[in-house]
């Protein structure tokens, strides 16, 4: 692979993510004839199952970037199914390919479809102000900052402290339990970053309100409302939010990991399966599998979650820059990604430790990819290079 391609990807899918073989098998399953568009598909060739095998080959606690993956690809022109890798390094036992996950920030299209549910309803309005609908939450240092605002990064509000950057730091604290009130106080006393809509930065405080602001607007929990309007209608019978409480990941998982550097160069796998995510609640916390999201994924794009006048606005970038000076490449709860040969996709990334997740596909879905990679460093700012290779054997024509 070429330079120039490898920094298309990375600038536009920049991703974390005992050797197992790889599992896998073609499986037809096209997407409802509602879901297909007029004119010829996005990606109208299968999948290219050797380059997808040979991406997720050689997983295991010897592989320095994951320690399993899991696998679906999907859509309109064919779909392919892969796992590989150790479910549990100590025993080497095989990954289970229908295994839990943490889903990470794809939870925020989960949420942002809640919300647009909400909006197609007439419980809230996208330009209706976060100081309308929750009186006393932002002080009066900040100008009126939309719903809109909130699903699309462009608030101002700035992030709210966590216990450090390095591994080490969170680590300590991986039991803690956070009170999403408490932080959107400790974020809003820092007062604004920038003006609203101005500028995008990608932040979970503004999923924290918006899960705040679900569960007024629904009388329930987020996790609640999330089940009512989304898991239990399209029997997604593994994707739950565990709750501000519970740190293991109920029923078949593989194990995550992290590595960490130790004194001569090497390193060891730290197991970082147990965690307690209340402080990533509505912007973080879901746990789901790959048939699940895929599942979710078509649903979403056929317009069978949000009404389809709601659903253009997460396949609307607004049009101002981020904060870095590039042009924005969010939308509300999902992201615009420009693949080499021109592929335009949609979809969501995922981290959490131990685990890398990402969904999305080409808008009339004759491609879509799930995943989920058991990264050894899943909060790493680098491209995974298997990340990489599943992408770019995703969606070649």
């Amino acid at each position: 692979m070429n330079a120039r391609t490898r920094t298309l990807i990375a600038a536009t899918l920049v991703l974390g993510i005992a050797s197992g073989p790889v599992a896998a098998h073609a499986a037809p399953a096209p997407a409802p004839a509602s879901t297909i568009t007029s004119g010829a598909p996005t990606v109208p060739t299968p999948p290219n199952a050797a380059a997808l095998a040979q991406a997720i080959a050689g997983l295991g606690a010897d592989n320095k970037d994951a320690t399993a993956a899991l696998v679906r690809v999907g859509g309109t022109s064919g779909s392919w199914q892969g796992s590989s890798g150790v479910a549990d390094v100590r025993t080497g036992r095989a990954a289970i390919a229908e295994g839990r996950f943490r889903v990470g920030s794809v939870t925020k299209t989960f949420t942002a479809a809640v919300v647009l549910q909400l909006v197609a309803e007439g419980k809230v309005g996208l330009d209706e102000t976060v100081q309308h609908c929750l009186p006393g939450l932002l002080p009066s240092a900040f100008k009126p900052v939309t719903v809109r605002q909130l699903l699309n990064y462009t608030s101002g509000i700035q992030a709210a402290d966590g216990p450090g950057d390095a591994f080490e730091d969170v680590y300590l604290h991986r039991f803690d339990i956070s009170d999403p009130h408490a932080m959107i106080a400790n974020a809003v006393a820092k007062g604004p970053g920038f003006d609203p809509g101005t500028k995008q930065e990608y932040l979970n405080i503004d999923y924290t309100i918006l899960g705040v602001l679900i569960e007024k607007l629904t009388g329930t929990s987020y996790a609640k409302a999330v089940e009512t309007r989304i898991t239990k209608p399209l029997g997604l019978r593994d994707t739950f939010s565990p709750g501000p409480v519970r740190v293991r990941i109920q029923g078949p998982h593989n194990h995550g990991y992290q590595a960490v550097a130790q004194p001569g160069g090497t390193s060891t796998l730290v197991d970082v399966s147990d965690w307690n995510a209340s402080s990533e609640f509505a912007a973080g916390d879901l746990i789901s599998t790959t048939a699940d999201l895929e599942r979710f994924t078509v649903a979403l794009f056929s317009g069978r979650i949000v009404p389809k006048a709601q659903l253009e606005e997460m396949f609307t970038v607004p049009a101002v820059k981020n904060t870095a000076g590039e042009d924005a490449d969010q939308t509300a709860g999902m992201k615009r990604f420009v693949l080499p040969g021109g592929v335009v996709a949609w979809g969501k990334t995922g981290a959490r430790p131990g685990y890398n997740t990402v969904i999305g596909g080409t808008r009339d879905l004759s491609r879509t990819l799930v995943y989920s990679l058991n990264s050894t460093d899943a909060k790493a700012r680098e491209m995974n290079p298997i990340a990489e290779k599943l992408v770019m054997a995703a969606f070649k024509k």
